[in-house]
Order: C-alpha cells, then sequence, then structure tokens
C-alpha cells in the first residue's frame, strides 16, 4: 500500500523546502501562520487542510496536481527562479 496522502504532503512540503532553501519561517510567514504550525504540520502532529495544500501550491508556483502527485513531480514543476541558489526578493523587514 502507498503512503497516506498526509505523509505524502508532509514529504512534498519538505521537499520544496529543501529545493527552494526555505525555512519554516519564510513559509509561515508567506501563509500568514505562525512557524509552530508549520511545525506542527510537518511532525505531524496537526494536518494540512486542502485549502493550505492549494496556498503551498500557489506560494512555491505551481498547480495543485502537481504539488499533490508527491515529492518527486512538485520538485520538477518547481519553477527555476524559486530554486536554492537563485537570488529570491527580500521577506518584509529581512537584512541582506
Amino acid at each position: 500500500m502507498g503512503m497516506s496522502l498526509p505523509e505524502r504532503v508532509r514529504l512534498v512540503v519538505a521537499a520544496l523546502m529543501h529545493a527552494s532553501g526555505e525555512s519554516q519561517a519564510r513559509l509561515a510567514e508567506a501563509l500568514g501562520v505562525t512557524q509552530a504550525q508549520v511545525s506542527r504540520r510537518q511532525s505531524g502532529a496537526a494536518a494540512w487542510s486542502l485549502a493550505d495544500c492549494e496556498a503551498l501550491a500557489v506560494h512555491y508556483g505551481m498547480d495543485v496536481l502537481d504539488f499533490l502527485a508527491g515529492p518527486t513531480r512538485a520538485c520538477e514543476a518547481l519553477p527555476e527562479e524559486r530554486r536554492a541558489g537563485r537570488r529570491r526578493p527580500p521577506v518584509k523587514g529581512e537584512v541582506r
């Protein structure tokens, strides 16, 4: 039997965070939640909702079906400009 949907979403988020070089704090800010909420969802203590999945797909610049297809497909769909090592716009209040 394959992995559950909650586990798949956690793996996708982890893979996209790694591929983009994004921290939980930055992801939390982009989604309008706290870093602790992202941490709880990533640890499995709380679940990512379908609305979260849609917001995550938009945040990472991909179709939600690519996001839900799993970590490999999601990373393939990640736009080049979102990949780690590429210059990203600063977060509000961030000093570079």
